[in-house]
Order: C-alpha cells, then sequence, then structure tokens
C-alpha cells in the first residue's frame, strides 16, 4: 500500500521542512495495480542485488518517491516504517503485522498473508508552537481521551509524563489517525479529533489530504 506525505510546517506547503506534517493512504492518483507496478520496479530489484551480493535483505523497506512525468524517482530508502506515513498504513492493513515481520526474521515468509483493506486513514500531526526550529517540554496535554472516544488513534511522539498529567516532550507531539469509508470521511474524523486535543500552542496543517477528499 502506499501514502502520500506533506513535509511542510505550513497549509499550503509553505515553510521549512519537517520530520513531516501529515499523511493519507490510499492514494489516489495512483491508478489500480500503479502501487505494486512501484515496488517490482523500484524495491524488489534492490532486494534482489543484496541478496545477489550475499547480504540478504530481511525487516521492512520503505521507499520514499517522487512521481514524475519521465517515472518514479527515488528519494530515499529506509530499514524501518516511514513517520508518520505509517500511521495511515497500520489501520489499513488486513493481517497479522506481527506474525509477518516474525516469519522475516525467520526467513520463512510462506503461508503469511497481508492484505489491505479497503478503508481509507488520514494522519494529522499535532506540533509545539516552535516547531521546527524548536520543541517544547513540560506543558500539559488534555483531550486525548476525548479524541480517542471519537474513534480515532492518538499516537504519541514528543510525550513524557509528569506524575499523572501528560506533558509535551519534544517537536512533534501527537499523531492522529482517522479512518473512514472514503477520504473524506477519515480526513473527517482526524480533525474533528484533533479538535478535542489542547496544549499551549499546539499547531497543525488544515490542508492534509483536503485535495485528495475531493478525488
Amino acid at each position: 500500500a502506499a501514502a502520500q506525505d506533506f513535509k511542510r510546517i505550513g497549509d499550503g506547503d509553505l515553510g521549512p521542512n519537517t520530520g513531516g506534517m501529515g499523511s493519507y493512504s490510499p492514494v489516489p492518483r495512483l491508478a489500480a495495480g500503479e502501487a505494486e507496478e512501484l515496488v517490482e520496479q523500484v524495491c524488489r530489484p534492490v532486494v534482489g542485488e543484496l541478496a545477489r551480493r550475499g547480504t540478504p535483505f530481511v525487516g521492512v523497506l520503505f521507499a520514499g518517491l517522487m512521481l514524475t512525468a519521465s517515472g518514479p524517482r527515488v528519494l530515499e530508502f529506509n530499514c524501518r516504517f516511514g513517520d508518520p506515513e505509517t500511521q495511515s498504513l497500520l489501520p489499513r492493513i488486513d493481517g497479522d503485522l506481527v506474525e509477518a515481520l516474525q516469519a522475516a526474521a525467520a526467513g520463512d515468509l510462506s503461508g503469511v498473508e497481508i492484505g489491505t483493506l479497503p478503508d481509507a486513514a488520514v494522519t494529522v500531526v499535532v506540533a509545539a508552537p516552535g516547531y521546527p526550529e524548536r520543541s517544547d517540554h513540560g506543558t500539559p496535554i488534555d483531550g486525548v481521551e476525548e479524541a480517542e472516544a471519537l474513534g480515532a488513534l492518538v499516537f504519541h511522539a514528543g510525550t513524557a509524563l509528569h506524575g499523572d498529567q501528560l506533558v509535551t516532550g519534544g517537536g512533534r507531539i501527537l499523531a492522529v489517525t482517522g479512518t473512514g469509508e472514503t477520504i473524506a470521511a477519515a480526513r473527517s474524523l482526524a480533525y474533528d479529533a484533533c479538535s478535542r486535543l489542547t496544549f499551549a500552542g499546539a499547531r497543525y496543517r488544515t490542508d492534509i489530504a483536503l485535495a485528495a477528499a475531493t478525488l
């Protein structure tokens, strides 16, 4: 499955680059079967070459791509899950991811089946007021339970506990994922949940998956 991320801090892709301010999956601009074609075209040759060299790759291979008029261009490979792309991919997995990872580590994926659910997912990152230039520490965070009660998933990033109080502890503080039958529905849930989260200076983009929700 594929996910689209948003690197810039501000709406309209303005401002400095960040670790990622949001993501969504699936990606409507990819035609049916195109994601699988990209795996065959980009990822499988890398895995095949590593095996040929006697250093077989085992684990998660994350490809960051840019689609251009002349074809896909590789921006990066990571031997880990992407952030915040993974937050939009995990809710769409149909199967046991832990079982698949254990089987990969053991070198035998026979009989393991991982599919993709048809539902969409949209993730919005809630960041500290000075991010990406500065982080924030010790500011109380409220509303996580209210956000989760709506059915959203709240992933912790730059958080900490002071006693029983959840507080900020970094630059990107939380990632909020909504799911739904459409990108528009998932986006609505994600932003409704974000509105329940409160800490001084909290900031997030308001246009994550906006264009995709109209396709």
